[in-house]
């Protein structure tokens, strides 16, 4: 039986490595020309994004319905893989659960047969058992050690990746990713800033859960549809989602602030020479960081208490100027003041008022 475990555990987690989570056709464009105004072009693939793609800097592509980019499969999570990558994170933890039970059964059957009870206190004796001398397989310290290490990185791993199979069965009942999860928070957040009166309703959900889920996990292996085209639900729009997108990259557009660089920053991960605050503050994320000269315009979008995240503006004459984004310390910034209607810095009288 735990052979049967470890078998089925790699076979979905080489198919969830290699098969991949399928990419989005170089230069593609949907087959209405019209169509493309709801969509948002990605510089690097050359190509418009497909609604529920997004494009991962890891893999450096498109991805179809990305989840997320995940480390331990050097692979992103997708249309293709979802289903291999939710088996996964749902037989590790019933291995590790069976081996549990092996490793308590072991300790328990060796030690009870070594542990001697006297008026006050207990001896466990390690050298031999007093009930089976000569044990198939020699129990002694060593043996203990190497079981309770073994019995913690089980339980461990059952922890923590049972959770994340909670998660993913999560989004994936209600016809959802990660990434989608997160747009549908910000829709609400938009909506209640800005007190529109809209409704965002999700489009990709069925409102049934069997057919949501279906739609990942099929006896072919092989999902539901291209992973271009998606069936909506009744009353919403076939590019609904990716017109809220639209709504929110304008949003944060405005709701950006500009920044001047006042310090060189390298892009290290944890810069010494920053303080000691900033030093040990650093976001733990995967995000990149971004060196900046003095003088530099950045655009911030969020922010920490010491770090900040946003965009380079290395073509500000042009709207469409190539940006790099990323995290870079508050210290080396200060906010630059321009005229909004000139678009120009202001000068000195107004700097002062």
């Amino acid at each position: 039986m735990l052979l049967n475990w470890t078998v089925m555990i790699l076979y979905n987690y080489f198919n969830a490595m290699f098969v991949g989570p399928g990419y989005v056709p170089l230069g593609w464009t949907p087959e209405k020309s019209q169509d493309c105004m709801f969509l948002q072009y990605c510089k690097v693939c050359q190509s418009y994004k497909a609604p529920r793609s997004h494009h991962c800097r890891k893999c450096n592509r498109c991805v179809m319905k990305m989840d997320h980019h995940c480390p331990w499969i050097n692979n992103c999570c997708g249309y293709q893989n979802h289903a291999s990558f939710t088996l996964f994170l749902l037989l590790a933890p019933l291995g590790c659960i069976h081996a549990s039970f092996i490793f308590v059964m072991t300790m328990y059957t060796q030690l009870y047969n070594r542990i001697s009870f006297g008026w006050s206190s207990v001896k466990i004796d390690m050298s031999a058992a007093k009930r089976d001398p000569r044990p198939i397989i020699p129990f002694g310290l060593s043996a203990f050690a190497a079981s309770l290490f073994a019995l913690g990185l089980a339980l461990g791993t059952t922890i923590a990746v049972g959770m994340l199979f909670i998660i993913q069965m999560k989004v994936i009942l209600t016809n959802k990713t990660s990434i989608e999860s997160w747009i549908e928070e910000k829709a609400k957040d938009r909506i209640q800033y800005y007190q529109t009166g809209e409704t965002f309703i999700f489009p990709y959900d069925t409102g049934s859960k069997w057919k949501n889920f279906k739609q990942v996990f099929t006896w072919s292996g092989v999902p539901e549809g291209d992973g271009l085209d998606w069936p909506v639900r009744e009353g919403c729009h076939q590019y609904s989602l990716t017109i809220e997108q639209l709504k929110q990259k304008a949003d944060k557009r405005v709701r950006s602030v500009r920044y001047r660089a006042t310090e060189d920053y390298s892009g290290v991960c944890c810069p010494v020479t920053k303080g000691v605050k900033t030093f040990f503050t650093t976001p733990c994320t995967e995000e990149p960081r971004i060196a900046l000269s003095k003088g530099d315009l950045v655009l911030a979008t969020r922010g920490l208490k010491h770090w900040m995240y946003g965009e380079k503006i290395l073509d500000s004459a042009a709207d469409g100027g190539i940006r790099e984004r990323g995290w870079f310390p508050r210290k080396c910034v200060e906010k630059f003041q321009y005229d909004s209607e000139t678009d120009q810095p202001v000068d000195g009288e107004k700097k002062n008022r």
